[in-house]
């Protein structure tokens, strides 16, 4: 079985990153990475904060501190926000750890050994003003070829070609927007792209089958447009420092050293621990063909923005090097997430942030929105009323209400304990029949990276419980034949506990309180077959009905006298409170009768009062607050409290 390396563009280190740059790469990541987790196979998941380049100076200008401690805070915040959208990174590192300023230098001196490094004297834009050199973000201005009017000197976000300052119509400083800007020398590295197009061409074309129509585009249009050999050193002081006579000042370009961070923070990774036997962990053995990484399927995940480096600009620099490096196997990228008209942007401060995201509910309802409507194919548009419709209907009517069907009715007929009597019929063995065959479509979605079809697949695997229950009636039954009640109840709690096992690469927190309930050996690295009948195979136990509903905080009703004359203890009912553990409450949330009409009138609420009115338009967001609305109406708290 092969091992799998994931990767997830990086979040720059500039704020809290949004619900876009979270469904376009780290999101999605994750989910692919907890599946093959459940399949069976040896799995590395690394990312990292990217923390240079010309943002990161300007950010921790604006904030007037120093831009390594800007950079250090903004990593944990990140980092914090990871875990609490319970992103299962194996190593979350950063760019600029000693790790990836080794490896960055050590690339350029390969590249240069190859012949593929170039010294040039360039005119570059210069700003009597500022008193400095203007590199990338560091200006602004047209873009010359699609128009758009606030390009960045590196490239256009809207077209996304890349740019050079000084091909900006109307350039103007980012830093105190003057436009009397001047043309100087300045001596600069260049990587031959050049000289490799057509390995690179070669290698794009063999992934036509592999990768999605936009990635492969995108990468042959830069291709067929000519590729121009690329500067990959900046006049900056945050960065890598440039190791050359001549270079003392410069640092390299923040596109040469980022995505070298993945194998860095793979090599942080081994250096922090050990293998699962004991033995030292070889981080060489994932990226180096002649270290064993020939048996490693390498999967990147990435908004289209990012396509071009890594594409082109990433493999340039693996190649050039003249070592056997892995290269990708599989690249997924994403469209747009939009917002009210525009896209979601951290520039721009506008959209839903992650911080205020989780202080409105927990991370589970987040992950199952983005992730069930993915911008894979197109742009697609988030609103309150969208979110809070799909959360309704997927979790609350469709899981929540067949989880809460069955307990009920275990908890009522057989005093909260799995039943037992009774022979699985034909209508219990063409559910198996019917589940295998949805099992093995979801795992098909899940490998070709489809994750809307994915979720309509689990979807339709929960709506199967409720037309289970529908179709066998175990409150009639029980009446009458308690050992049919009894298989039903069984085999409906062995759906409960199959669904959950199956939701965990979307809804992580709650699929792990849901398997906690039940006793036995996890369904992890089972074949669809093998699955399909586990939920034949539930061992009568107790299952902890009051766990349903958080026992710790719960109060116990008095007990009621059923027809039999044995008392039967009613549900507890449970006590709220937003918590910080991975569930997001003290009670499992789509068990919970109060949970369940917060969940319902919270962005409903919020969506309602906009379409009266009261909130004036779709938000943007305050610069301060890092992802509140600038004005009136909702007005969710500041991420994290988190305030500069």
């Amino acid at each position: 079985m092969p091992r799998q390396l994931i990767t997830s563009a990086l979040p720059y280190i500039n704020g809290v990153k949004h619900l876009g740059n979270l469904v376009g790469s780290m999101l999605p990541a994750d989910a692919y990475a907890r599946f093959l987790r459940l399949r069976g196979d040896e799995v590395l998941f690394v990312c990292a904060t990217d923390e240079h380049g010309t943002p990161a100076e300007l950010a921790a200008r604006a904030e007037g501190i120093d831009v390594a401690e800007f950079c250090r805070i903004n990593h944990d915040v990140q980092r914090d926000l990871c875990q609490r959208f319970d992103l299962s990174f194996d190593h979350f590192g950063r760019t600029s750890s000693t790790a990836n300023h080794e490896l960055t230098r050590h690339f350029a001196r390969r590249l240069d050994e190859q012949g593929y490094l170039e010294e040039r004297v360039i005119s570059q834009l210069y700003s009597p003003t500022d008193g400095r050199f203007l590199p990338d973000r560091y200006v602004v201005g047209t873009c010359p070829y699609c128009g758009y009017p606030k390009a960045r000197g590196d490239q256009c976000e809207h077209c996304t070609k890349q740019l050079d300052p000084t091909m900006l119509i109307e350039p103007a400083s980012t830093i105190s927007g003057a436009t009397d800007l001047e043309l100087r020398e300045s001596r600069h590295l260049y990587l031959l792209q050049s000289k490799l197009a057509e390995q690179l061409r070669e290698w794009i074309t063999s992934k036509l089958d592999d990768w999605p129509t936009l990635a492969t585009s995108i990468a042959l249009k830069w291709l067929d447009d000519g590729l121009d050999d690329r500067g990959i050193t900046r006049d900056l002081e945050w960065g890598v420092a440039v190791d050359r006579p001549g270079f003392e000042h410069k640092v390299f370009y923040v596109w040469f050293d980022a995505p070298i961070g993945y194998i860095a923070a793979t090599r942080e990774w081994a250096e922090a621990g050990s293998a699962a036997d004991g033995s030292d962990r070889d981080w060489e053995s994932w990226w180096r063909l002649d270290r064993g990484a020939d048996d490693v399927v390498y999967t990147q995940f990435m908004g289209k923005d990012n396509v071009p480096f890594h594409t082109v600009g990433f493999p340039a620099t693996l190649i050039g090097s003249g070592e056997p490096w892995r290269l990708v196997d599989r690249l997924k990228s994403f469209n747009w997430l939009n917002y009210y008209g525009g896209k979601f942007s951290t520039s721009d401060h506008r959209g839903v942030f992650m911080g205020d995201a989780l202080e409105l509910l927990p991370a589970d309802y987040w992950r199952w929105y983005l992730l069930s409507n993915a911008p894979e194919s197109d742009d697609t548009s988030f609103t309150w009323g969208l979110f809070a419709e799909a959360v309704n209907k997927d979790l609350v009517g469709t899981l929540g209400n067949f989880v809460n069907r069955t307990v009920t009715q275990v908890a009522r007929h057989f005093d909260g304990r799995v039943p037992e009597g009774g022979t699985p019929a034909d209508a219990e063995h063409a559910l198996v029949q019917r589940l295998e065959a949805l099992i093995a479509e979801y795992a098909e979605r899940f490998e070709a990276l489809q994750f809307r079809k994915a979720a309509q697949t689990l979807r339709a695997l929960w709506s199967e419980g409720n037309v289970y229950l529908d179709a066998t009636e175990p409150w009639r039954a029980v009446k009458v034949d308690e050992d049919a009640a009894a298989v039903v109840l069984r085999t409906a709690l062995g759906i409960v506990r199959l669904a959950a096992h199956l939701a965990s690469p979307f809804i992580p927190a709650t699929a792990g309180v849901v398997a906690a309930m039940f006793a036995g050996a996890p369904l992890d690295g089972l074949s669809p077959v093998a699955l399909a009948a586990s939920v034949l195979e539930l061992s009568p136990a107790p299952t902890p009905r009051a766990r349903a509903c958080c026992s710790p905080s719960s109060t116990t009703t008095p007990s009621r006298t059923g027809s039999s004359g044995s008392a039967a203890p009613r549900r507890p009912r449970a006590r709220h409170s937003p918590s910080a553990g991975a569930a997001g409450w003290d009670c499992w949330p789509l068990r919970c009768r109060r949970a369940r009409r917060t969940l319902a009138i919270g962005p409903a609420r919020a969506h309602r009062r906009r379409q009266r009115g009261s909130t004036p338009g779709p938000h943007r967001v305050d610069r301060r607050n890092r992802g509140g609305p600038r004005r009136g109406g909702w007005d969710p708290p500041v991420a994290d409290g988190y305030r500069r």
